[in-house]
């Protein structure tokens, strides 16, 4: 059984007066997703707490990073991979 872990980002989003990204992490069985910059769990299933919190020390020491990855997200790019 294949136990990695896979991180997905999504491109910055802005609501009224709020930016906003959203990290998802899964494997096979669990999913854990996040709201940056406040690192805010938004859902968990699956992982525990000492998993999450290596989560959210991934994501901190790895924010410029995923900040980067989220820049380069094409959505539209995206939709037409999937059809």
């Amino acid at each position: 059984m294949n136990n990695e872990i896979k991180m997905s980002v999504s491109m910055m989003t802005r609501t009224k007066d709020k930016k906003a990204m959203y990290v998802q992490f899964q494997d096979n069985t669990r999913m854990a997703e996040f709201e940056l910059p406040e690192l805010k769990l938004l859902y968990n299933k699956g992982f525990s707490d000492e998993e999450i919190n290596q989560l959210m020390d991934y994501i901190k020491n790895e924010m410029d990073y995923i900040y980067s990855l989220s820049k380069k997200v094409n959505p539209i790019k995206a939709m037409m991979k999937d059809s």
